[in-house]
């Protein structure tokens, strides 16, 4: 009854039960795993919970990595959008900073949830974590923002992917982006087409992009890209909101990253051996961090 394989069967539950995205959701996984509303309303508010609260640790603190790539940035980003006057808007960079939080505490072994992956695992919260601030949005507002995500999320794994591995970095903050900008819509009064037509365009956005991590591990530059992620997310969401439509329709944006991640060379596929990574410096950071070429 609440199963889909794609946006356009999302669309289509949508418009014949009248709900909105996060509804449906919820209700495909009363029906798949026989637990209650309120059993999987609490499950998600406690994801929410770990994800606000890797934020707080990290752009409050200067949470370095083991190897040192990483750690302190997201602090002094809030610190400039605290105390100076800035190019971007203080919503913008409060988004952007909070992203990278996440994947500083990550980088520092601390606990995060991964949406839909530990590489992208900062473009949501960093998201949430702003209009929660900015707007004073209630937490079960924002619990439902995350069952929107998360059927966006579904439909990409399930025609495509969200392996930095598998389809390049698009595929991880691209999706992660769109998860993003989806429930961004939905939250501020948006229709479910809009949410779609907000994560067509985030895909499409970055469509291309590779996975280089510098060493191989998932730090640099992973945190800058979850970064770039929440604008694209918040962008894009305005696009949509203002009536802006993707050319090309979701499932049809979803396929085109899914091919376009299968043509991308094995070297900028989270192998560490193109890209950035290749690059003197990059070598030379792998070296010092392991002792090898």
């Amino acid at each position: 009854m609440y199963n889909f394989k794609n946006g356009r069967e999302l669309l289509d539950i949508c418009k014949k039960y009248d709900k909105k995205i996060w509804k449906i959701m919820i209700l495909r996984e009363e029906m798949n795993t026989g637990k209650s509303y309120d059993e999987i309303f609490e499950q998600m508010k406690e994801n929410l919970n770990t994800m606000l609260s890797a934020v707080d640790k990290g752009i409050n603190n200067d949470k370095k990595s083991i190897s040192g790539l990483v750690g302190g940035d997201a602090k002094r980003l809030k610190e400039r959008y605290m105390n100076s006057k800035t190019l971007s808007s203080k919503r913008t960079l409060k988004a952007t900073a909070a992203a990278m939080a996440v994947l500083e505490v990550n980088a520092s072994m601390g606990q995060i949830v991964a949406a839909p992956t530990a590489g992208s695992s900062g473009i949501l919260p960093g998201v949430i974590y702003m209009v929660k601030d900015e707007f004073s949005v209630e937490d079960d507002e924002l619990v439902k923002m995350l069952f929107t995500a998360s059927a966006i999320g579904f439909v990409i794994a399930k025609n495509a992917t969200v392996s930095g591995a598998d389809g390049g970095c698009q595929a991880e903050t691209g999706s992660a982006a769109a998860m993003a900008a989806g429930a961004l819509v939905e939250l501020e009064g948006g229709t479910p087409e809009e949410s779609l037509e907000a994560a067509s365009m985030t895909i499409k956005n970055i469509l291309g992009l590779v996975c280089d991590p510098i060493a191989g591990l998932v730090e640099s530059p992973c945190t800058k890209r979850n970064a770039i992620g929440a604008t694209n997310a918040l962008i894009s969401a305005d696009m949509a909101l203002a009536g802006i439509k993707s050319v090309i329709p979701f499932d049809e944006v979803v396929e085109a990253m899914y091919n376009v991640g299968k043509s991308i060379s094995p070297t900028l596929k989270e192998t560490a051996l193109g890209g950035l990574a290749a690059t003197p410096t990059g070598r030379s950071i792998a070296k010092k961090i392991f002792g090898e070429e």
